[in-house]
């Protein structure tokens, strides 16, 4: 059940800077400011974690990687029984790897996609009954706009083969060259997030009408989610520039990782209803109207797509800073200053998703038109993480 959270109460902390050790020798300086908040999420009575404070200094050890020469690589969904399905933004397929042999199986391409610029097949996620019904659920670009479909995944059919006609789930969310949002992900209470972009078109975010700029809550089939702080409306939250970032806590928190412009990049803890300033704000805003972030970095540092939760840290992926940043948590603050891992050797990082225990599936991003491809790009990586 979705309750509405209080109105979040910012403190300014001075900025601090923290050079962060890492698996690869690199380091990274992060503009930094924590902040205090007050109120509930989603399923929660606290709006503080009742466990323990994660450590303020973690690590991360590159255990293998799992696949390379991947073109363009968007969306990750790890599979029950094992094996991930990853998407190509340019190629509009999806992929199986066996997380073991590295082996690469390719299922099919998704129809209708029209790959451009930052838009093409991006995020994927699995239906919370994909035990019985084997529906893969893809955000990608159109002709003429976002949309959401699902597919069925039919394994016993032959490579290439195996996804069926894709059904339009929900469509008409605003397209452009740039800032096309794309992540997807089921929540905690089993409806569908989106995360989606201004398209370049900077007054959509904070157009309550338009699908553009905003965080969305779905059924699986589409509707407006049940609960939605604007009634009859799948806006979740607005004002944002571009979404490509979703996760949960423990305590069915949300958070989401956000692009600036020219100065900041955001973590933001979401509230039902919230309005995140942009284009009025960028980063932190004295304006009482706007939910401030409860971190931000220079862009040169972050440029955030994935991110993911785990023992109490957010982990986010940066594609210009080219790095993984850690951000421990108490509650929906930030419990102390974010570090840099992955600094060298690796280049863009996209995607990051949990992988039980202390691991970590991390995808990289160099043959997306803005990256300098090495050897082996792009790939999937293991991580071990603290």
């Amino acid at each position: 059940m979705i309750v509405q959270r209080r109105a979040v109460t910012a403190v300014l902390a001075a900025a601090l800077m923290l050079a962060a050790g890492c698996s690869s020798g690199g380091q990274g300086r992060p503009e930094w400011t924590g902040r205090t908040a007050d109120g509930t999420a989603p399923g929660t009575s606290s709006p503080r974690a009742t466990g323990s404070v994660p450590p303020a200094e973690g690590s991360v050890r590159v255990l293998r990687t799992v696949a390379e020469g991947l073109k363009t690589p968007w969306g990750l969904a790890p599979l029950p029984g094992g094996g991930l399905l990853v998407s190509s933004r340019d190629e509009g397929t999806i992929s199986r790897i066996d997380e073991k042999t590295g082996r690469k199986t390719e299922l099919g391409t998704v129809s209708g996609v029209s790959p451009a610029g930052e838009g093409g097949l991006l995020g994927i996620a699995l239906s919370p009954d994909y035990a019985s019904d084997h529906m893969v659920y893809a955000y990608f670009t159109s002709a003429s706009d976002n949309r959401i479909v699902r597919m069925r995944y039919d394994e016993r059919k032959p490579a290439g083969e195996q996804l069926g006609a894709p059904d339009t789930v929900f469509k008409g969310i605003p397209k452009g060259f740039i800032h096309n949002g794309g992540r997807i992900a089921f929540g905690p209470d089993g409806m569908l997030y989106a995360g989606t972009g201004e398209s370049g078109r900077k007054g959509l975010a904070q157009d309550r009408k338009s699908l553009g700029g905003k965080i969305l809550r779905l059924t699986p089939d589409g509707e407006p989610a049940p609960g939605n702080p604007f009634p009859g409306s799948p806006v979740y939250s607005y004002g944002h520039r571009n979404v490509q970032g979703l996760a949960w806590d423990g305590h069915r928190r949300l958070f989401a990782s956000e692009f600036g412009q020219d100065t900041w990049d955001e973590l933001n803890a979401i509230k039902p209803g919230g309005n995140y300033g942009w284009p009025r704000a960028e980063g932190r805003s004295s304006d009482p109207s706007f939910q401030n972030p409860l971190a931000q970095w220079r862009t040169d540092d972050a440029s955030p797509s994935g991110i993911a939760y785990e023992n109490g840290v957010i982990w986010m992926a940066g594609l210009k800073g080219k790095r993984l940043w850690r951000i421990p948590l108490d509650g929906t603050s930030a419990s102390a200053a974010p570090q840099a891992f992955l600094t060298s050797g690796y280049g863009r990082l996209r995607t990051v998703v949990p992988a039980g225990g202390d691991r970590l599936w991390l995808v990289t991003s160099n043959t997306d038109g803005r990256g300098t491809p090495g050897k082996g790009d792009d790939r999937v990586l293991e991580l071990r993480v603290r």
